[in-house]
């Protein structure tokens, strides 16, 4: 007989499995009548986040509905077939209930294994046009000393759980790797040297008065009110704003930190204004001593015509001599990941609830492979954007594999030990540090959603000129077509993490250096 407690622990079972089901079931009728009512009228609508968010509930849910209803029909059947004497049907009607029935069941183990994702690529085959000082360079500073938050406590970017000398250091010894320069101030000069000797053919560094607009990622936010999701790092950036002041010399007033499409968050405001109050600080809607952003009227045009695509380029893009992008390392569904080049889709007019903006062709690969347009080398090779972006860099402090949310995505991989990743990555060459974080997020997130095939976009970029997709890559429609915006390739594997200029003397393509930060 049983006791109160295993009476309880039972009726909590029962009452537990019957909230699961009954919320499947209203999930199930909403995800479907969403996808329905937001497709039917428009079906390129099927690309957006939210109805690809969706998709994957409503076929569970009608799959379930069919399997539970054809089963149920296929028994009946059986069962007068039965009564009737008629035995030979009874039993095909039985076998066809036991087949729907177990549709359900294959569909969801499809859905929750964790089968390991299809290579459809092949190692250290490098495309396109290296680009940098040391061309194809990147350089992945990793320091386990900086990120400490356990998941659960307060918020992760609170300086108890970051510790920003150590992230002075993360930035510095990147920095340094980049360019061969233990000298900060020389690393710097280095960098502005090599991008004008490249785009305006002048051997000269920085000089006074020229402007910086630094385009971070803030797109999980909805005001000025911090939040724990995952968004622009605090503490990275003030180690960029305090480098690029005392060690550049460049004054407060002609740098630009800015996400002209999101929010810039009190957490990052309160902290960087404090010290450098002088910078401007450029959101979506300005206030509490923000400024807001203005656009540029067909500032950014598309090398092809969307309906109700955006066309405004923000003006702190257009009136800068330099760019820096500084991009997060996360997943993205329908694309794969999120990094550089769809970090400038942020400096268009963008709608700061993305529910309202137009999302046309080009923003996600072909999950059947097929090659076709891409917008990223568009914004890779815009005049205002990808060719004014003296570094690329990628933070993976707090990486995750989602788009949003509160950051959980720790790391097995070597050399992380389950921890978070605490790692920068930066690169002149737009194109090879996309293409190395990718390899992170292949190897780390084989079941995040479109993966496969999240490379073409990176071949479209390194092959704008000629692109396997066979488009004509032209953003500013001036009649100047692309050409390689840098070197994409895939390394040998996650263990050794080698590319092409690493197994090889005369090698092209990529160059991965690997810096573990000193704490002293």
């Amino acid at each position: 007989m049983k006791t109160k407690s295993e009476k309880s622990v039972g009726l909590a079972q029962i009452s537990k499995k019957y909230w699961a089901g009954l919320s499947f079931i209203l999930l199930g009728i909403s995800s479907t009548l969403w996808f329905l009512v937001r497709v039917i009228p428009k079906p390129s609508r099927a690309t957006y986040p939210c109805i690809q968010a969706a998709s994957p509930i409503m076929s569970g849910f009608v799959i379930w509905l069919l399997s539970i209803t054809g089963s149920t029909v296929a028994f009946n059947k059986a069962k007068k077939r039965f009564f009737k004497a008629r035995y030979f049907a009874a039993a095909g009607f039985v076998m066809l209930g036991i087949f729907v029935a177990t549709l359900y069941t294959a569909e969801s183990g499809a859905k929750t294994s964790s089968d390991k994702l299809e290579i459809w690529y092949k190692p250290n085959v490098p495309l396109g046009v290296a680009k940098g000082l040391f061309p194809g360079r990147v350089v992945w500073g990793h320091n386990p000393q900086i990120a400490s938050w356990d998941g659960k406590t307060g918020f992760w970017w609170e300086d108890r759980f970051n510790n920003q000398s150590q992230t002075d250091k993360l930035f510095s010894q990147t920095l340094s790797g980049l360019t061969n320069n233990q000298n900060e101030k020389k690393s710097w000069d280095v960098l502005f040297r090599v991008y004008n000797k490249t785009r305006r053919k002048a051997d000269t560094g920085y000089q006074s008065g020229e402007k910086i607009a630094i385009k971070i990622n803030q797109n999980n936010t909805d005001s000025h009110e911090s939040s724990n999701e995952i968004n622009a790092n605090p503490q990275l950036i003030l180690s960029l704003l305090k480098s690029l002041v005392n060690e550049a010399g460049i004054q407060q007033e002609n740098i630009t930190l800015t996400d002209p499409s999101r929010f810039i968050t009190n957490n990052i405001y309160d902290k960087c204004h404090a010290i450098y109050p002088n910078i401007h600080y450029i959101d979506h809607v300005g206030g509490d001593g923000r400024e807001r952003a203005r656009f540029v009227e067909n500032g950014f045009v598309y090398s092809y015509d969307f309906t109700g695509m955006t066309k405004g380029l923000a003006v702190s893009f257009k009136e800068a001599d330099y760019v820096i992008n500084l991009a997060i390392m996360k997943g993205h569904v329908s694309q794969g990941v999120t990094l550089c080049a769809k970090n400038f889709f942020g400096c268009t007019n963008i709608e700061t609830d993305w529910h309202k903006n137009s999302h046309g062709s080009g923003f996600s690969q072909s999950r059947e492979g097929k090659r076709q347009y891409s917008v990223y080398p568009d914004f890779m090779g815009h005049k205002d954007l990808g060719a004014k972006t003296i570094l690329f860099l990628i933070d993976g402090i707090y990486s995750n594999k989602s788009l949003n949310g509160i950051p959980d995505s720790k790391w097995t991989l070597p050399p992380f030990k389950n921890e978070w990743m605490g790692s920068l990555f930066a690169s002149q060459d737009g194109v090879a540090v996309e293409s190395v974080v990718l390899d992170f997020a292949l190897s780390a997130w084989p079941d995040a959603p479109d993966m496969m095939f999240s490379d073409h976009a990176m071949e479209e970029m390194a092959l704008a000129n000629n692109p396997p997709s066979g488009s004509v890559y032209d953003p500013e429609r001036d009649g100047t077509r692309l050409t390689s915006l840098g070197t994409t390739e895939h390394w040998n594997n996650p263990t050794d993490k080698k590319y092409s200029r690493n197994l090889y003397k005369n090698g092209k393509g990529i160059e991965l250096i690997y810096t573990l930060v000193k704490s002293k």
